[in-house]
């Protein structure tokens, strides 16, 4: 084994430590929203790329949308069966996608995907910004 390969694994292992190290100062429920989010891109596909073609408030809407589920669901108690079968949100509040997407589970788990979209809406608007600040290649400065 190369000192390259043994050094890159070496450095690996401390940045996962590291990371782990950092997670553990986290709530559980902030360690949820992240592995949402990571999970929404990993498992899901939804990329950064993908998440700019949502300009529109798309990614807030669905947020608000989960969030206001959950809400609902803590002012008049239902049993889950009929939670996760309301189309409450897709009716009434503007559920950005198809109904396929509506995927109501319970108040707690809804909660972590709707800050899971906060922060693909706030990742998608800093790049956004960043794109807005940055002169074209080949700009001329002068």
């Amino acid at each position: 084994m190369s000192a390259t390969v043994m050094t890159l694994r070496v450095d690996a292992s401390e940045a996962i430590a590291a990371v782990e190290s950092a997670l553990d100062m986290w709530s559980p429920a902030a360690r949820d929203v992240l592995a949402e989010r990571l999970r929404q891109r990993n498992v899901e596909g939804w990329t950064p790329e993908h998440d700019d073609q949502h300009h529109s408030g798309e990614m807030a809407r669905a947020a608000s949308c989960y969030a206001a589920h959950a809400s609902a669901w803590q002012r008049v108690p239902v049993k889950l069966e009929a939670y996760q079968a309301v189309e409450y949100c897709h009716l009434s509040h503007g559920w950005p996608w198809g109904a396929k997407w509506w995927k109501p589970t319970n108040p707690r788990r809804d909660l972590v995907k709707a800050a899971a979209l906060i922060l693909a809406e706030i990742e998608r608007i800093d790049r956004a910004a960043a794109r807005a600040a940055t002169p074209p290649a080949g700009a001329e400065h002068g």
